[in-house]
């Protein structure tokens, strides 16, 4: 392959991982590639996987991006992003990785199945193909592309032996899938999970469905479509497929705790997936390898509320409490309450729970609080939002606010992703020059807290509403 020199790295684009995802082979299990003869051309990004943004996308879209040190002495750590997007959009075209590579590790990306095309179980699929596991097509594409990186990344210069996967969003969720799959064991050595969620460490946060529900969902939705079998179901253009399923439909009707028409989100099919992972947490049944995990502090807030009332009831016996902590003054607006309830119950309490779990085995865990707001948004923004800690981790804080990033965020992003190259070489965040951050340990109450002032190692200032949530949540199991 012929790849390009970017920015201090060796960089190899649009990589085929596995065959393309079509006519027969849609929603199935990935396949080989097929080899192709001469030199192939890996300077271009391949195009996303289908979904409902205006984006280069196509059906043909199982490909990955490798970046690797110019000077690299040797087979040096590898580090897998997956990004997110609710399941039904995104790209690896949007993370480049050339700066977190010249950190002295591979960085590697991936697109997989999104939506309808990813996360669809038909009866007649399971039918069809018995002996496979149906539905998270998703995941299993991910699975091969972890499969193509013990194969083959040791030609780009990376260590097959020493692989972390990390992401964000669905992303984050995707590692977690893979951190309790079965069917995923020893193709990675480490994980960070970013805000994780579809899935989350409570199986009730977000929506998820077993094997049975979900071949009820893809059955009615083909009904709907009048897709009477397979055959009909694989002729449908692929937009038809992924139609209303855009991410801002999505998340309305997550936060109504329901799924789009004929998307199972994440599926628990005895295979890929035998259980929630938060069960397979709570029996320490996980891969036991070293884990960053945390969430930022004006997180994704997915829910919905008519009052404060409403709001505050969703605590059960604990309301008066809960609105003690959240509005001690009865003055905040109901849409402020809404962004801090939901987003603490949707990701950032889990996001400390999976923390717990893990700690409670005696697995290397690390927990973070993201909160730093590049100087340019700081008056807009009264926290860090969903997803705005990737330009940090990936050390790109232009990508954020352009030509108005500053040296204190440059300063910032070199801190943040230091950590996580770190990580990526040792299972351990720290190193030499940095602040020392401990193992997460539910005793102590101790977390970094990536502030406008810097890595500051404290106690977790909303313990008192993580606590609420982490009962409202027992309370129902």
């Amino acid at each position: 392959m012929r790849g390009v020199r970017e920015a201090g790295t060796l960089a190899w684009k649009g990589i085929p991982y596995a065959a393309a995802p079509v006519g027969s082979l849609r929603w199935r299990a990935p396949r080989a590639v097929v080899p192709w003869q001469g030199t192939r051309d890996a300077t271009r990004f391949g195009p996303a996987c289908m979904q409902t943004d205006p984006v280069p996308k196509s059906e043909d879209c199982l490909t990955l991006n490798v970046w690797r040190p110019v000077d690299a002495p040797g087979p040096v750590p590898v580090m897998v992003w997956i990004h997110g997007g609710a399941m039904v959009h995104g790209s690896s075209a949007l993370y480049p990785g050339a700066a977190l590579a010249n950190k002295g590790v591979v960085v590697v990306t991936i697109n997989f199945r999104l939506g309808r095309l990813g996360y669809f179980a038909h009866p007649a699929l399971t039918a069809e193909a018995p002996d496979e596991p149906s539905g998270n097509f998703g995941y299993l594409d991910q699975r091969a592309a972890l499969q193509w990186v013990q194969r083959n990344v040791k030609a780009f210069g990376g260590d097959p032996s020493q692989v972390t996967i990390f992401g964000e969003s669905a992303g984050g969720g995707s590692v977690l899938a893979h951190l309790v799959s079965p069917m995923s064991r020893g193709l990675f050595h480490r994980a960070i999970l970013q805000s994780p969620g579809t899935p989350a460490a409570r199986a009730a946060s977000l929506p998820y469905s077993d094997l049975p529900a979900a071949e009820r969902i893809a059955a009615a939705w083909a009904k709907s479509v009048g897709a009477e079998n397979l055959a009909q179901l694989r002729k449908l253009p692929a937009d038809a497929v992924v139609a209303g399923t855009g991410s801002k439909e999505t998340l309305a009707l997550l936060a109504l705790g329901r799924k789009p028409a004929g998307m199972a989100m994440m599926i628990v099919d005895g295979q890929f997936l035998v259980e929630t992972p938060e069960a397979a947490l709570a029996a320490g049944r996980q891969a036991m390898v070293p884990v960053m995990v945390g969430a930022n502090d004006r997180d994704l807030p997915v829910g919905v509320a008519s009052s404060k009332d409403d709001l505050f009831a969703l605590f059960g016996p604990d309301a008066a409490v809960a609105r003690h902590a959240y509005d001690p003054l009865g003055s905040q607006t109901l849409d402020e309450l809404k962004q801090q309830v939901f987003a603490d119950r949707t990701l950032v309490e889990p996001a400390r729970h999976l923390a717990n779990e893990m700690a409670r085995t005696g697995q290397q865990v690390w927990l973070y609080r993201f909160a730093y707001v590049s100087e340019a948004q700081r008056g807009q923004n009264m926290g860090t939002l969903h997803g705005f800690e990737i330009p940090f981790t990936l050390d790109v804080p232009a990508a954020l606010v352009g030509d108005k990033v500053t040296p204190t965020d440059r300063v910032t992003a070199d801190t943040v992703s230091t950590y996580w190259a770190n990580f990526g070489k040792s299972g351990d965040p720290n190193g030499t020059g940095s602040a020392a951050w401990p193992r997460h340990d539910p005793l102590t109450d101790q977390l970094m807290h990536f502030t406008n002032s810097g890595p500051i190692l404290g106690t977790d200032p909303l313990r008192e509403r993580l606590d609420l949530w982490q009962r409202a949540y027992e309370s129902k199991r």
